[in-house]
């Protein structure tokens, strides 16, 4: 088992241009406009639609028509967190994606979604990493960002995992919806800024969460997934705060992987986060995979929970098994 804390303060100071870092500009998101509500897969699995809800606090997932592509959902999102960004497309230096359902295994969806939105200059590079997929772009953009390789990266989380679902299998037929999000870094000297990262990995949980390409069905045992999750974002959470220096009340929101409710709750308890400060978008959009996080901080600004200079925390896991989380101060310090 590995799990590596990226970014300690004297780690970064050695390899970093002096006093550069990545700050949030932007963010976005876009999902189909197609809804299924929980009573339709009730019916079909047999079940009671409130064991449904009671189970994973899901109520609706959107979910993409057979003629819509991932890359179209992955440049809406872009497009928006560029606009919130007041930056132009022709500015960014790098387009990373983080997602598992690629529209076709070659080419990928980044220089297909860099050329839609007009990123004409820009590197393009999927991340596969399940559900973390997201975070591990995060980590990967802020990092250039710190060496002085870019100044704006796009990260953007997408995947359309209803496509995989085996409509009839109670441990996932609910479970997943379809979505992407993302967000603008751009280089700061300010103290608003991307901190510690943290990424971790485990193959001996491979048989836990599987996509094969043969039966190009998803395939997990709940019970288990459950039993890994929790623990494995509430430890990168304590280390995370511990390697940031700071203490649960000192941060605004703790956004995690919205795979459910039901996790999020149990998390949030061992590391005594307050409801109020616990985002659970789980009911509206279901477990998007990597698009999840960037999702759910699109809701929060919606909603006006999430201000600049507020200091949040994000973790997630996913098929592997893999881990991460962040933490970060959220917008683009006064001075810049």
């Amino acid at each position: 088992m590995t799990s590596t804390v990226i970014g300690s303060e004297r780690e970064r100071n050695a390899r970093r241009v002096p006093g550069v870092g990545a700050a949030v500009a932007g963010v976005g998101s876009c999902v189909p406009a197609g809804v299924v509500r929980n009573d339709a897969i009730a019916a079909r699995l047999g079940v009671d639609e409130s064991w449904l809800a009671r189970r994973t606090g899901t109520a609706v997932r959107h979910v993409a028509r057979a003629e819509e592509r991932l890359e179209d959902l992955a440049a809406g999102a872009a497009r928006i967190a560029l606009a919130d960004a007041s930056i132009d497309p022709g500015e960014i230096d790098a387009v990373l994606v983080g997602t598992t359902t690629s529209d076709e295994m070659s080419p990928h969806s980044a220089p297909l979604v860099a050329a839609d939105i007009g990123a004409t200059r820009a590197a393009a590079i999927d991340v596969s990493s399940a559900c973390v997929g997201f975070l591990a772009c995060m980590v990967t953009g802020t990092a250039m960002i710190e060496s002085g390789r870019a100044h704006k990266v796009l990260v953007i989380g997408a995947d359309i995992l209803t496509r995989y679902l085996d409509p009839d299998d109670p441990q996932s037929a609910m479970l997943f919806g379809d979505g992407a999000g993302a967000v603008v870094l751009v280089a700061t000297e300010g103290a608003w800024r991307v901190g510690p990262s943290l990424l971790g990995a485990d193959g001996s949980g491979r048989d836990l969460i599987r996509l094969d390409r043969v039966e190009r069905r998803i395939r997990m045992d709940g019970r288990a997934v459950y039993r890994r999750a929790v623990p494995l974002m509430a430890d990168s959470a304590l280390r995370l705060l511990a390697e940031a220096g700071l203490e649960v009340p000192e941060v605004e929101l703790f956004v995690f992987h919205q795979a459910n409710s039901r996790i999020l709750a149990a998390v949030a308890e061992r590391l005594g986060v307050p409801d109020s400060r616990l985002v659970d978008v789980v009911g509206r959009f279901a477990n998007t995979s990597s698009a999840s996080l960037p999702i759910a901080l699109g809701v929060v600004v919606e909603e006006g929970r999430l201000h600049a200079g507020d200091r949040v925390l994000l973790a997630a896991f996913g098929a592997g098994l893999v881990w991460g989380g962040l933490v970060l101060t959220w917008g683009i310090s006064p001075a810049q």
